[in-house]
């Protein structure tokens, strides 16, 4: 579904993002932040809105402090968010299909022992990606790659009792059927973790396509409003980036900051899923 292309053109968008924080007091122009990646307005203007769907401006006011400010302000429990959220939009339907598994105790002990992983990378429109599905099409492990041998080593480090095979053949369906915003394909993860990771992560696919809560909304919801640290260890451990949205949680105060596989990243994931809904609901 995804090329090589891809991988190029999110590279530039994630520059293009990257510079506009840096300078986001100076207001950039079109012009300054297109010479930054080495384009042209016009095709830089045309290469961000293939990948957003919208123009760079309409894209960064979704990254804007304020935006998330106004989202953390309702303060709701997680379960208010993913109630008033509903069905409609774009990319609820396809959260509505993922359903997550724990490891049996044994299993987890023995790290994954007696299972068989296929592993394989492919690219999305935030990068390429190291995808690894169990012999039933689970999906247990999900990472953008900056280094590919080290982004095996971790999977290896994580499945170590696992038997791991090498199979884009195996993981290329799955991965066809991810990074679309809309699907009624039912998606399952098979995630290795401590019984309170399985919670925090849990309490994360409550979180809804395109809205963002603060660390202290998902302690509450495990019932630890005070461990903050505990629940962001949980979340700074998730195995499964993007399907178990990480990327939506930020800190209270609005910064958007704290992801595993980079801010700029962050940035770009939580921009495009609100550019994205925008859309959808404006049909």
């Amino acid at each position: 579904m995804y090329s090589e292309q891809t991988q190029i053109d999110y590279r530039r968008v994630e520059r293009a993002i990257s510079y506009i924080r840096e300078h986001q007091h100076d207001q950039p122009s079109l012009e300054e932040v297109a010479a930054y990646v080495h384009l042209s307005p016009y095709h830089f203007q045309r290469l961000f809105s293939r990948w957003a769907g919208i123009s760079p401006k309409k894209f960064l006011q979704f990254l804007t402090l304020r935006q998330a400010r106004e989202q953390l302000e309702k303060n709701l429990s997680l379960s208010r968010v993913a109630d008033e959220a509903g069905l409609s939009g774009t990319g609820r339907l396809h959260d509505l299909f993922i359903s997550l598994e724990g490891m049996t105790p044994d299993q987890y002990r023995k790290s994954g022992s007696g299972v068989t992983i296929y592993h394989g990378f492919h690219f999305s429109p935030f990068g390429e990606y190291l995808l690894a599905v169990t012999s039933g099409d689970h999906i247990c492990w999900l990472q953008f790659v900056e280094e590919r041998d080290l982004a095996l080593e971790e999977m290896k480090l994580h499945w170590k009792g696992s038997l791991l095979v090498p199979s884009r053949e195996r993981t290329g369906p799955v991965a066809s059927r991810l990074f679309r915003k809309e699907t009624s394909d039912p998606i399952h993860l098979l995630v290795r973790g401590t019984p309170f990771q399985l919670k925090v992560w849990e309490a994360l696919l409550k979180i809804p396509f395109g809205e963002v809560v603060s660390y202290q909304v998902v302690a509450r919801h495990v019932d630890n409003p005070k461990g903050l640290q505990a629940v962001g260890g949980a979340i700074g451990r998730n195995p499964v980036a993007y399907l178990i949205p990480c990327h939506r949680v930020i800190k209270k105060a609005g910064q958007i900051s704290d992801y595993r596989w980079g801010a700029h990243r962050k940035y770009a994931i939580l921009g495009w899923e609100a550019a994205s809904l925008s859309r959808s609901e404006s049909i």
